[in-house]
């Protein structure tokens, strides 16, 4: 059994997970880390960190009534310390969903799905 002072392989991506669970109790949090993608860039030459580039899809109760933008501001302002920070996160991608929202949008890619297999 692995100590709980055992050093994370993915320190930024437990911080991310911690925080928006923590603040927005998500329905559904998937993190992607993109880094690998973007390792050549030129911004990234010299960078140590295998966290820099992530895209989220966050779906929580708490956008409700909320505009996109208002709820990315809500994501950053959660991450800030980890943004600001030497290594940190460089590029972040978000989707953020109401269960409602979600819902709708599963509906329309089981509909196209359907649509599709008619059409073949």
């Amino acid at each position: 059994m692995a100590s709980s002072a055992a050093t994370s392989n993915t320190p930024m991506e437990d911080a991310i997970r911690t925080k928006i669970t923590d603040a927005l109790k998500p329905t559904r949090l998937e993190i992607f880390n993109d880094s690998a993608k973007h390792a050549h860039h030129r911004p990234m030459v010299g960078s140590t960190s295998r966290e820099t580039h992530f895209r989220l899809v966050i779906t929580s109760d708490g956008f409700r009534s909320k505009m996109q933008p208002a709820r990315h501001r809500i994501v950053y302002q959660l991450l800030k310390d980890e943004m600001a920070q030497e290594g940190g996160i460089h590029a972040l991608q978000l989707r953020t969903m109401t269960p409602e929202e979600e819902q709708r949008h599963q509906e329309r890619e089981r509909a196209a799905a359907a649509d599709a297999a008619e059409a073949s």
